[in-house]
């Protein structure tokens, strides 16, 4: 059932919200960030298989824990974002927003009227009823977060344009794409990666719209919060559970190394 944006209430307080990309389609994972103490996942449909059942489950993990659950949507698939929303999710990440129409595009398949015109629909958003219908039109479209995802050059370029117009609750750059659109895939320290993503922050500052910074390190995230900056994705948790089991085995097999001098030592 639809409940408060915990995420949209810190950040219009000024408050910080740290949330990580979630890509594996395992509630048990959802429930382990959320036990975990972040504040929201995006949960990845865009690249992943992800069946309606499982998106549901996913989103009940979340609510179970407290964690405010976003959905990535693929591109240019309304249907999507009306699904996900149906499911439970509290916000939308749209991809590869590369221009105003983008936007409108969104807004128009996630919010009700007069905002947009998202179908209507009954089942788990509204309680099974519990909520009166033209209660939970309203209630939805004051509490579901429209995220436009930047990851395009042209993107960067139509930043102002794409704030200008409104109905956006937050931005969240893609630095990977970014780096292939600037024709310097992966470098993502690269000097034009660096510049577009600080153009996007200073457009949001502009224009009053929160700006969520991709930080994986300590430092990264203290050099966005120096700048204002309040919302931060830390990483993603494939890249996390990866590095945690390298760094276990390597863990063991660097104690368990014979001592060559013999059992003795010297």
């Amino acid at each position: 059932m639809l409940r408060p944006n915990a995420v949209k209430a810190k950040l219009a307080a000024g408050e910080e919200a740290d949330g990580l990309f979630c890509s594996i389609p395992e509630p048990a994972l959802v429930e382990m960030i959320g036990c975990a103490g972040y504040d929201f996942a995006v949960l990845d449909t865009e690249h992943l298989l992800v069946d309606p059942q499982q998106l549901e489950n996913l989103i009940r993990a979340a609510e179970a824990t407290g964690l405010t659950p976003f959905v990535r949507v693929p591109e240019g698939d309304p249907g999507a974002v009306l699904r996900a929303l149906d499911a439970g999710a509290m916000g939308i990440v749209v991809p590869h927003v590369r221009g105003r129409a983008d936007v409108d595009t969104a807004i128009r398949a996630a919010r009700y009227a007069p905002e947009g015109m998202r179908s209507l629909n009954g089942g788990r958003g509204p309680g099974f009823g519990r909520i009166d219908p033209v209660a939970y039109m309203k209630q939805a479209n004051a509490e579901v977060m429209v995220v436009a995802l930047i990851e395009d050059a042209e993107g960067v370029a139509a930043i102002d344009s794409i704030l200008a117009g409104g109905g956006i609750d937050m931005v969240l750059p893609g630095p990977a794409d970014l780096s292939q659109s600037y024709g310097v895939p992966w470098q993502l320290r690269h000097p034009l990666v660096r510049d577009a993503v600080h153009a996007v922050q200073a457009a949001c500052a502009r224009h009053g719209v929160p700006f969520c910074a991709m930080a994986t390190t300590p430092e990264r995230r203290a050099h966005w919060r120096a700048l204002g900056v309040t919302a931060f994705v830390l990483g993603e948790e494939r890249d996390l559970a990866a590095r945690a089991l390298r760094g276990h085995l390597e863990g063991h097999r660097r104690v368990c190394v014979p001592d060559a001098a013999g059992p003795g030592g010297v």
